[in-house]
């Protein structure tokens, strides 16, 4: 997409060292609850960063905070070299935002909406050209009420892109999506990036994570705890691959201890996941002991380990708990 308003960004709102977003040990508490507790991280201009982590872990505080809707208690919030708690009205005009709850006025048409958004900023694309981009056209004209989940996530992220801006911020953006929904968000996503975008986005799907993300980190009560790409965390963590069968009561872990080659036992949404460095061995004495409890493992598999795996490895319970 390109710029009609070519006016310059304003003076001080590039950064030459090619980072986008800066946080530094920021806190946000409200009484004795941290809703984010000493974070840092940083991203880079075109990169797709990840939040990940379940509802309450601090991710919609993070980015509301970089958006300038909240205040940190402590620390450094800069995006695009602008700090955000001095300049917010020279960010506004930077960045694109959708809320995890979006209002999209039900008796306005897709194009009322764009161009009611259009209006508040120096800078627009035009609507006919946002709507192609989001494959709106036959839409055009409908009252946003009269718009499937999967329409009107499309139109509020065209209501993020109406100033061009530079950082893109998506706060759960598939949320309650179907499938099909959500996979044409996630090529929404990817089709950004390809323009030299800069996205920020939170999400509590390990896929979507792992699809989207150049890097992420793995957020829980308010802490970041891991960051880094998929594969650096996984192969950082994990030496070793899992065997995954449905728990049998009457198997004790500490028997499943002993078997050759396990390194570690967890157990995840009546599942146990036998981490092992010698796969034949460890299903090998698997075998052993169920036939000596005359029982099968059901839905017996190999996998090697994943970004969810990683998750329950951090905290002891999985993302969805």
């Amino acid at each position: 997409m390109m710029m009609t308003d070519a006016n310059p960004p304003p003076a001080g709102s590039q950064t030459g060292d090619g980072i986008a977003v800066r946080v530094g040990q920021v806190f946000k508490h409200y009484g004795a609850v941290k809703a984010v507790d000493g974070i840092s991280f940083e991203v880079a201009r075109g990169e797709v960063f990840g939040l990940l982590g379940p509802n309450g872990a601090g991710k919609t505080t993070t980015v509301e905070m970089l958006e300038g809707l909240r205040s940190p208690d402590s620390g450094l919030l800069e995006v695009l070299g602008i700090d955000v708690a001095r300049n917010p009205d020279d960010l506004k005009q930077r960045v694109g935002v959708t809320l995890q709850t979006a209002e999209l006025y039900p008796k306005l048409t897709v194009v009322e909406v764009l161009d009611l958004f259009r209006s508040f900023y120096k800078r627009s694309l035009p609507t006919r050209e946002l709507i192609d981009f989001l494959d709106l056209g036959e839409r055009r004209h409908a009252q946003t009420r009269q718009l499937s989940g999967g329409q009107r996530q499309r139109l509020a992220v065209a209501r993020a892109l109406v100033n061009d801006p530079d950082v893109i911020f998506l706060d759960e953006p598939t949320t309650g999506l179907d499938p099909a929904a959500r996979r044409a968000l996630w090529d929404l996503v990817q089709k950004l990036q390809g323009q030299g975008k800069t996205i920020l986005l939170t999400t509590h799907y390990m896929e979507e994570a792992e699809v989207l993300c150049d890097r992420l980190a793995i957020l829980d009560h308010g802490r970041i705890l891991a960051l880094g790409s998929v594969d650096e965390l996984v192969n950082k963590r994990f030496k070793d691959r899992s065997v995954r069968f449905d728990q049998i009561e009457a198997l004790a872990d500490e028997r499943l201890t002993d078997l050759p080659g396990v390194e570690s036992i967890k157990h995840d949404d009546g599942a146990t996941l036998l981490y092992t460095r010698d796969v034949p061995g460890t299903i090998g004495g698997l075998l052993d002991l169920t036939e000596e409890l005359g029982v099968e493992p059901g839905n017996l598999g190999i996998r090697r380990p994943t970004l969810e795996d990683l998750f329950l490895d951090l905290t002891g319970r999985a993302l969805r708990d």
